[in-house]
């Protein structure tokens, strides 16, 4: 088994517990779990149209929960909700991490929180292209269990190549951590994969993971094999 870590996004759904099984018998190794927002500013059409599906279902915070909960029953590899702070605004910044450790989630990923706001708040944190170096450092000293590289400045999505950020972003990063590395952001096709998983410890693949699963599990399951079999 590759020693990479492959991280898998789905939104909340219902169907979100079935395709987590698929995701999984595919190869995942952690599912960061989408709660929807309805405005969702790091996140490219596909992620916007599943965002919007999932909010039309009624999978506001609470159903979410539910979500994770029903793939914690299920399966154990770690969960990972990835939401937006006036979700948590809303629902309570104590309340719902303390929901969602119940529910089975293994940690949080709060996309537009920066990071010297709600340090209480343990959450994986994200770098990018743009960040500092002491950015960087901060995020590195806070993050819980691993840091997000995001690959590129702006949505997410599917992309033709991987981003030439990346490497830089990994080696400054890696000047002042050793915690391990996700890269994720554009990263769309088994070879892109394969790149990004030579300079980063793990990749994280969202859009191109939720246009596989809109052809359902099957489809899903055999996308996800193909990225895993590029990370051996």
């Amino acid at each position: 088994m590759s020693s990479k870590t492959l991280v898998v996004y789905l939104m909340s759904g219902s169907d979100t517990p079935e395709l987590a099984a698929a995701a999984i018998a595919g190869g995942a190794d952690l599912l960061e779990i989408g709660f929807p927002f309805s405005d969702p500013l790091a996140d490219g059409p596909v992620i916007r149209r599943a965002a919007e599906r999932a909010l039309a279902e009624g999978m506001g915070p609470s159903a979410c929960l539910d979500c994770v909960r029903r793939i914690r029953e299920q399966n154990d590899v770690p969960l990972v909700p990835m939401t937006y702070s006036s979700i948590l605004e809303a629902y309570g910044w104590e309340r719902f991490p303390a929901d969602a450790a119940e529910a089975g989630a293994d940690s949080l990923i709060v996309a537009d929180l920066p990071v010297d706001e709600r340090p209480e708040l343990r959450r994986v944190q994200l770098v990018a292209p743009t960040s500092t170096d002491e950015r960087i450092a901060l995020a590195a000293e806070r993050t819980d269990g691993w840091l997000y590289l995001v690959t590129v400045t702006g949505t997410t999505g599917t992309r033709v190549e991987l981003s030439p950020a990346l490497a830089p972003l990994v080696e400054r990063t890696r000047r002042v951590t050793d915690v391990p590395l996700y890269a994720g952001f554009g990263i769309s096709t088994p070879e892109q994969a394969a790149e990004a998983a030579e300079l980063a410890d793990g990749i994280v693949v969202g859009s191109a993971a939720l246009v596989a699963a809109e052809d359902g599990p099957i489809s899903l399951e055999r996308f996800v094999g193909q990225l895993r079999a590029s990370l051996a």
